[in-house]
């Protein structure tokens, strides 16, 4: 028994950390996104460039260690999965920072939550009433925080995130049983597919580098890579074949209140008691989130051995 609680105890510390890595790192990539744009680099080649290198890399890695080529198969549903995650998730996301503000770009996304509800509901994998009431209330936040903001000023900003947020939610649910590799490999190769495909579009479109980009897009595409892509999407991609997708999808109430507060202190981004009230009901959903799915997974004790049954030997 003791081996249990302990086992127990050590797959609850992994969620409790791939959960922080998703929540507190990828609160951060919306203003490292801003300031890559600024310093430079064009929406969908920003992308396409950071997922290529950082799937290569951790392909590589992964392959030192032994871990196996995926089979053509794995390969084209990690296709898809990369298509509908990055190309059409974040590569949006990239699009929509050209005329909206960082910090609404993360609360705008924060809908996704409600897409992948639905989307699994169509899948039978229907939210228990306690995550529905924690989706909800995660949602009014999202409302509050959103309300008055400029957002509605930038249509082409709103429809590219309506369509990320689609797109993402969908994504994930679609790839839940799914032949893909591991999940560290599954992330390796989603972001090789979904980077080169943002790289053909972007370069079809006309995205070019007219310059070199300045020290601080620079930096902040290498934190991108590094941070947003190899460590967060990992994490994220290693929740999805772990938890609940409510659970997994509980990131997006999060970073809205983190990238408001980096927006608004390096940024220079609007912040204030409005946003800080809207960032308590967000955490709010994400505590209802979270008791729901433990309250799930807790298990029940044996009953009773009826006075009439035989005992194994």
């Amino acid at each position: 028994m003791q081996g249990t609680d302990n086992t127990a105890g050590i797959a609850g510390s992994r969620v409790a950390l791939a959960l922080a890595l998703v929540y507190l790192v990828w609160g951060s990539t919306y203003l490292a996104i801003r300031f890559a744009l600024e310093g430079g680099f064009p929406p969908f080649l920003l992308g396409g460039i950071r997922f290529t290198i950082a799937g290569t890399l951790m392909f590589a890695v992964l392959r030192w260690h032994g871990m196996p080529v995926p089979t053509r198969a794995q390969w084209g549903n990690a296709a898809v999965v990369g298509v509908l995650l990055l190309f059409l998730g974040n590569g949006m996301v990239n699009l929509a920072e050209k005329t909206v503000p960082s910090g609404i770009a993360a609360v705008a996304v924060a809908s996704a939550p409600l897409w992948m509800g639905v989307f699994a509901a169509m899948r039978g994998q229907r939210p228990s009433r306690i995550e529905w009431i924690g989706l909800g209330i995660g949602f009014l936040g999202v409302i509050w925080l959103n309300s008055g903001s400029s957002l509605t000023s930038a249509p082409r900003g709103l429809l590219a995130l309506l369509v990320a947020s689609l797109a993402w939610s969908f994504g994930s649910i679609w790839s839940r049983g799914r032949d893909l590799p591991s999940p560290f490999m599954a992330a390796a190769t989603q972001m090789i597919c979904g980077g080169l495909v943002m790289c053909v579009v972007g370069t079809l479109i006309g995205e070019r580098f007219h310059a070199m980009p300045t020290s601080a897009g620079l930096a902040a595409f290498a934190y991108l890579i590094v941070f947003g892509s190899i460590i967060g999407f990992s994490a994220y991609i290693w929740l999805l074949h772990h938890v609940r997708p409510a659970l997994a999808s509980s990131y997006a109430y999060v970073n809205p209140a983190i990238a408001v507060a980096l927006g608004a202190w390096l940024a220079g981004e609007r912040f204030g008691m409005h946003e800080l009230v809207a960032m308590g009901v967000i955490l709010l959903g994400v505590v209802a989130i979270t008791l729901a799915k433990s309250y799930r997974h807790k298990p029940r004790p044996p009953k009773p051995p009826l006075s009439n049954a035989k005992v194994p030997a």
